[in-house]
């Protein structure tokens, strides 16, 4: 328990420059309260005595005074920050490996009604922006980056940078990340639009030379110049479009 503790209080110092000292994070940082209070919840939950409604109203206690909700069940490890906190959701089956950084209005969210496992596992190290929805049994590689307000319902491997709606991945190295350069994300959308907008370009030069050339035909023979027809739209084989749209 107090080894968990020790771990919390020190990536908080670690990563947050706001923090001035032990008691401050012990008063002020409802994210480092909500962990602890689910530290005795958790062992309560996992308890042989029949504790579980126990167990679920010290987490309602935590919920209400932190704004962080965190089912009992829950796997947390060494050295998580929750920065902020509030309107963070924890699931009941959802594990969350060390190191790990979530930012305020994350959800772990299970689907379906069934039991057993349904909500995300993250490995170390993973860094998810504030607002996003990691949804369903998956799994979160370590190293990894998930923009804010982006929803992943898919595996996710290690070392990856996921943004959108739904999630996809939009970079992927061995290189280990900075926690704390969670908005250090590429804009796909404007890389999209980007391409887009330079093929147009092309494909108007293209036609306005072809054009040219048919002006310069019909008046050397003397022919009227016929109006051209619209042709079928050709698909755009792009990769990086096909990444974008996905399936």
């Amino acid at each position: 328990m107090f080894k968990h503790i020790r771990a919390d209080l020190a990536i908080i110092r670690e990563r947050d420059p706001a923090a001035r000292g032990p008691l401050e994070i012990l008063l002020c940082y409802p994210g480092f309260q909500a962990l602890s209070l689910h530290r005795l919840s958790h062992r309560l939950w996992r308890s042989r005595l029949p504790l579980k409604l126990a167990a679920r109203l010290l987490s309602q206690l935590g919920r209400n005074l932190t704004g962080v909700e965190i089912h009992p069940g829950a796997r947390i490890g060494h050295g998580v920050f929750i920065d902020h906190g509030m309107g963070v959701v924890i699931g009941e089956t959802a594990e969350v490996g060390d190191r790990c950084l979530l930012y305020q209005g994350v959800t772990l969210g299970g689907t379906g009604k069934d039991h057993g496992k349904r909500h995300p596992t993250l490995a170390n190290n993973v860094v998810i922006g504030a607002g996003a929805k990691v949804l369903g049994a998956i799994e979160v590689g370590a190293n990894t980056r998930i923009g804010a307000g982006s929803v992943v319902v898919r595996d996710v491997e290690a070392d990856c940078t996921v943004v959108g709606i739904p999630g996809r991945v939009i970079h992927q190295s061995g290189v280990r990340i900075n926690p704390l350069a969670h908005s250090a994300l590429p804009d796909a959308e404007a890389s999209v639009i980007r391409n887009l907008m330079e093929r147009i370009d092309q494909l108007e030069g293209q036609v306005r030379s072809l054009q040219e050339n048919l002006r310069i035909m019909a008046a050397a023979s003397g022919r009227p110049l016929r109006e051209a027809r619209n042709g079928q739209a050709q698909n755009l084989k792009d990769r990086e479009i096909l990444e974008f749209l996905g399936d």
